[in-house]
């Protein structure tokens, strides 16, 4: 009999601030664009598309392929849902060749 599996979704275990913070933090290290976006995606459909596309006034269908991490989002739209989700963009200085990060 064959085992049956499911994809793995981050989603269902982001239960807690604490945990989504964390998941941002990590995302956000590689400096990769669609990372980000895909994390933020995972953050939304844990806390709740529709609440996330009234409270930013995109349409869900506009969130999903924005935060596919496949798509190319713009700045103001990872910017607006970032705000929504209650967190915001910043820049921290990469530690120099031979400097602890």
């Amino acid at each position: 009999m064959p085992v049956e599996t499911r994809e793995f979704d981050a989603a269902n275990y982001l239960d807690s601030e604490e945990a989504i913070a964390a998941y941002l933090a990590d995302a956000t290290e590689s400096g990769e664009a669609n990372e980000l976006a895909h994390a933020l995606g995972v953050v939304a459909r844990a806390r709740g598309m529709s609440d996330l596309s009234r409270e930013t006034g995109l349409s869900r269908q506009t969130l999903y392929k924005a935060l596919s991490g496949e798509g190319n989002p713009e700045l103001a739209t990872i910017a607006k849902v970032a705000d929504a989700l209650g967190y915001r963009l910043s820049l921290v200085m990469k530690a120099h060749p031979g400097e602890a990060a």
